[in-house]
């Protein structure tokens, strides 16, 4: 155990989220997400809902402030009649972290799927809300 770290971030996690550089993304996967067969490397966070996931991440995680959007959502597929309300958490876990946050890219589903394969991790949550998947990328640390 260390001080300060929120017992949601495992052990696993908190590595990767160390070893990962400025730019690399890493994906926050619903319980659909197909994760284990599209991470390269697959960090399982069973039991556990996106929004705690977010709001602990980010009390450690620079975002990219030197992109449009350094956070990504799935598109909704046109026709499917789902309202994400899941987003209004995000965007006020997001504003109340105090990282430089405007807006949501929207990405298409298989845009989504093959972006997400390229990240450097993917953390596969019990997630159970649909279009709850979300890429973070990753700024820097600048000197005081």
């Amino acid at each position: 155990m260390l001080k300060g770290v929120p017992n949601i971030i495992s052990p696993e996690l908190l590595k990767i989220l160390m070893e990962m550089g400025h730019s690399d993304e890493i994906v926050l996967a619903d319980g659909n997400f197909p994760a284990a067969s599209v991470a390269r490397r697959l960090v399982r966070a069973d039991g556990h809902n996106i929004p705690e996931l977010l709001e602990a991440i980010l009390k450690f995680f620079p975002l990219d402030t030197y992109v449009g959007s350094a956070v990504v959502l799935m598109a909704v597929v046109p026709g499917d009649k789902v309202k994400p309300i899941i987003w209004e958490k995000y965007h006020a876990i997001l504003k109340k972290s105090g990282e430089k946050f405007v807006s949501f890219e929207m990405v298409e589903r298989f845009a989504f799927y093959e972006r997400a394969a390229k990240a450097y991790a993917v953390v596969a949550t019990s997630e159970a809300a649909l279009y709850a998947n979300v890429i973070l990328k990753k700024g820097v640390i600048k000197p005081d």
